[in-house]
């Protein structure tokens, strides 16, 4: 399959062409017996009520054309939910899946010009997010159990808001930053409910790995190289160092935040900033090895000053009054929405997904599985998510996906993409889906 990389400098730019045409495969067994708990619940759960004080979101925060309602019941949470597109039934459907710190609203720029194709896009708070509450949903502890933030939770989550909106299956499932390969295990689990994928900024992995011809080989007395041993090589370095995914695991983080010495609006205005097209210093490429060598060529809101709190880490990069007034893709106004939200919810629920679940384990039978549905990745051509992991771009256009269709690196964007260049991330889009519908 084509590992162009396709540098879309304007919305006249053309999409790659798919080699071939979708066939629809039926799920194995395996997959099916390891989903089949992700039917929805036939129960309400008792806490699923809480916050059901909560409003939607106002229309006059939305674009024209997007709105915002709650979904009981979506496997034991009322979910808050943008969708555009609704107004004709019998549309073919689109999810999309946020990453961190996202909401549903991070979509709201790209959601009403692929509706406009012809489909019914909706975008949950994922689970932990936002303005969805229920047994997990709203005043999260760094305490709780990790379970219901794991990967194969959310999975359960997403099936069961298909279900709820009434579709046996989707045109798509979109993600972005967590939420790509988020959108990756749902395409590789449930191909026959997602029928192609879109992964953004941040390249999926693929399944664990299972011990390979361990019992006619002979046993090794070598020890095992330890993955994270390059945390200890990174504070040794000088100055001394931490990966941010790292510090996001330990208690203090969500305090740090939640309450920075600057404010919550300023941190987001400075963390969005920072990670955009509009910090010049953003000048991505691949990375030789994980090392901690290579790792500290990373800009310091991946592998952060040791000493430093991400609020403190993003501080000194704070824009000017005259460039926040001169940023069209996030204004004020925009921003304010991130900020109210965070401010009441706090970061707990998402920063419980860097943790791992010890439930994820389970994901292993999937291991030898590869993504069998249409699949392109886009991102931005100043976003260093694409390169952070080294050699996870190829793997998954050559080694994840059977019927990949292309990498989409957008000029002007960098790891907001579908915020910072909307126009291009919807054209994008609604090409790959009118292609593989």
């Amino acid at each position: 399959m084509p590992d162009t990389h396709m540098n879309i400098a304007a919305p006249e730019d053309r999409a790659l062409t798919a080699e071939g045409t979708l066939t629809r495969r039926t799920v194995l067994q395996v997959a099916l017996a390891a989903l089949a708990p992700l039917a929805v619940a036939p129960e309400v759960d008792a806490a699923q009520t809480a916050g059901a004080d909560l409003a939607p979101l106002s229309p006059t925060v939305l674009p024209p054309g997007v709105r915002s309602r709650f979904v009981d019941n979506v496997n034991g949470l009322r979910m808050h939910v943008l969708e555009a597109g609704f107004e004709t039934p019998g549309r073919p459907g689109v999810l999309m899946l946020h990453g961190f710190p996202e909401l549903a609203y991070s979509w709201r720029k790209v959601m009403a010009p692929i509706a406009a194709a012809g489909f019914h896009v909706f975008a949950p708070d994922v689970r932990g997010y936002g303005r969805t509450t229920g047994a997990t949903g709203t005043n999260v502890k760094y305490d709780d159990d990790l379970r219901p933030f794991g990967t194969v939770s959310k999975l359960r989550d997403a099936l069961a808001l298909v279900s709820a909106l009434g579709y046996r299956s989707l045109a798509a499932v979109i993600g972005h930053d967590a939420g790509s390969p988020l959108a990756g295990w749902c395409a590789l689990t449930r191909p026959d409910v997602y029928r192609s994928v879109v992964m953004m900024s941040a390249p999926y992995g693929g399944p664990p790995t299972l011990p390979f011809n361990t019992a006619n080989a002979p046993r090794s007395t070598a020890p095992a190289a330890d993955p994270n041993a390059i945390y200890a090589d990174l504070a040794k370095l000088t100055p001394p160092r931490k990966h941010y995914q790292r510090y996001y695991t330990t208690r203090e983080a969500n305090e740090n935040l939640w309450h920075p010495p600057q404010g919550l609006q300023a941190f987001l205005r400075a963390y969005y900033h920072m990670k955009s097209a509009d910090w010049k210093q953003n000048q991505p490429h691949p990375l030789a090895a994980r090392t901690a060598a290579e790792w500290a060529k990373l800009p310091r809101y991946y592998v952060m000053d040791l000493d430093k709190g991400m609020a403190e880490q993003v501080a000194a990069e704070m824009p000017s009054a005259a460039a926040i007034a001169a940023c069209k893709w996030l204004p004020d106004a925009e921003l304010r929405v991130y900020a109210e939200e965070y401010g009441r919810t706090g970061f707990q629920g998402g920063l419980n997904g860097y943790r791992g679940s010890p439930g994820d384990v389970d994901l292993q039978m999937f291991a030898g599985r590869t993504i069998d549905v249409p699949a392109t990745f886009i991102s931005g051509k100043s976003d260093w998510g694409v390169y952070q992991n080294p050699g996870a771009l190829e793997r998954l256009e050559k080694n994840v996906t059977t019927k990949y269709q292309g990498t989409h690196l957008v000029e002007g964007a960098g790891h907001w993409v579908q915020q910072e260049q909307p126009e291009v991330v919807s054209k994008l889009v609604v090409e790959f889906l009118r292609r593989n519908a």
